[in-house]
């Protein structure tokens, strides 16, 4: 049973049928949303017979060709399995060159749809006109590239490592070329070299008033600098080690994963047409990321906390789906809410910021650049005996504390670990050399 039920993001098929082009072309003039096939009306996985590669083919191909404007970057088609049985789900966003149509039958009433409840309705005239009227012209596809020599060696590595077939039809396949044969924006920006500097700074304290690091990740293709930028905030998210005994507790100063959904988002879904990369910025308490462009006018801000799906440069989004960067679209704000609440999200005319909050009890040491250590009473003690006596056996220390030796055990292999103390000579016949004082660690009660 599919834990969902037809509405109007959600359309359920046995079976591939001829009004499958109308059901895409009625949500991409839409909201976007789901077709899910193998399913019935009451949301039961029936499955479906026969070679479902094949069967994924012949969808994209039948969207690819039977659609105008171009698809590409607009849609998804994922297989899930429940059970032994296998179902398609088609996922389609709104597009942003509406109105879409079929084809055979041109833009017009007959050949343009949208999705209205739970059923598609041919679209009237008047609202033909009036969507075609507000068509975006100024999508990166349609600009031309500042530089005309271009290379592409870095996006053709990504594409091969994931075992993608490159042809001599690859760059056009992506949408790199302008209607006249000119490379685009969206080539300049995956090319090899390029003026886009893709900036980490980080702050001294919780104003951008004493910058103390600034990389440059960028000047390459923004696949390259976007892992680049995962690879920094990855190294960046320092982990904070607590022990209250007998637990020992890892917190990370923020979570990874719903932080790459927001990194991602901000490349892919960033208004490049000026050439500006989105800001990634560190704080002693916070971590902030920016993109240029607002959420679209046809997007509220509910609808876009709600997850639903317009890419603003769906060629982008295309390239970042083929290389496992963006796992399906319209994940990410969903994956990051998970995590954190609405309030990270901040929406402005021209930009929008998602701020991810440390968690409590952790911050940058900037001197050491470091985090800093969580030592527990336990440590304490054990830290005060070694000074008075640093013959002092493990057993005596269990004695002392009040603890177990395998206690006593776990509790100095974090010292060690952390070069607090050292062991000087055997075990037998050696001694405790407290190597680093406590005073800036945290202790706890």
């Amino acid at each position: 049973m599919l834990n969902a039920i037809e509405d109007f993001r959600n359309e359920f098929k046995v079976k591939l049928t001829d009004k499958f082009e109308e059901e895409v072309v009625a949500f991409l003039n839409a909201k976007g949303g789901n077709i899910f096939i193998g399913i019935a009306d009451n949301g039961n996985v029936v499955g479906i017979d026969g070679d479902v590669d094949l069967l994924q083919r012949a969808i994209k191909d039948r969207i690819k060709d039977k659609i105008m404007p171009s698809t590409l970057g607009l849609y998804e088609v994922i297989v899930h399995e429940s059970g032994n049985k296998k179902y398609i789900q088609v996922v389609v966003a709104r597009g942003n060159e509406r109105p879409y149509y079929l084809k055979d039958l041109g833009m017009t009433p007959e050949g343009c749809f949208i999705r209205i409840g739970s059923s598609i309705q041919n679209m009237p005239n008047e609202l033909i006109i009036n969507e075609f009227s507000k068509r975006t012209r100024n999508s990166i596809k349609n600009i031309v590239s500042p530089e005309q020599d271009l290379s592409f060696s870095q996006l053709k590595i990504y594409y091969e490592e994931k075992g993608k077939i490159i042809n001599k039809n690859f760059l056009k396949q992506l949408g790199l070329f302008t209607e006249d044969g000119k490379y685009n924006l969206i080539a300049y920006l995956l090319s090899d070299n390029n003026t886009i500097s893709v900036r980490f700074g980080k702050y001294s304290g919780d104003i951008a008033d004493d910058l103390i690091e600034c990389e440059d990740f960028g000047n390459c293709s923004i696949i390259k600098a976007t892992n680049n930028i995962l690879d920094k905030i990855k190294n960046e998210n320092k982990t904070f080690t607590k022990i209250e005994y007998p637990e020992r507790k890892e917190i990370k100063m923020y979570n990874y994963d719903a932080v790459r959904e927001a990194v991602i988002n901000a490349m892919v879904h960033n208004d490049w047409t000026n050439l500006f990369a989105p800001k990634f910025e560190m704080f002693s308490d916070r971590l902030v990321i920016s993109s240029y462009g607002g959420i679209q006018d046809s997007v509220t801000q509910d609808e876009f906390l709600e997850g639903f799906s317009t890419p603003k440069n769906p060629e982008l989004m295309k390239v970042f789906y083929d290389l496992d960067l963006v796992e399906q679209m319209g994940t990410g704000i969903i994956k990051i809410l998970r995590v954190y609440d609405r309030s990270a999200f901040e929406f402005f005319p021209n930009f929008i910021r998602v701020t991810f909050k440390f968690n409590k009890n952790t911050f940058i040491n900037n001197e050491l650049n470091e985090a800093p250590l969580y030592i527990s009473t336990t440590n304490s003690f054990i830290i005060k005996l070694m000074n008075e006596n640093p013959k002092i056996t493990q057993r005596e220390l269990a004695l002392v504390l009040g603890i177990t030796t395998r206690g006593v055990q776990k509790n100095i292999k974090y010292l060690i670990d952390n070069k607090i103390i050292k062991r000087d000579g055997s075990d037998r016949g050696g001694k405790w050399k407290v190597i680093k004082e406590t005073d800036n660690t945290i202790k706890l009660p």
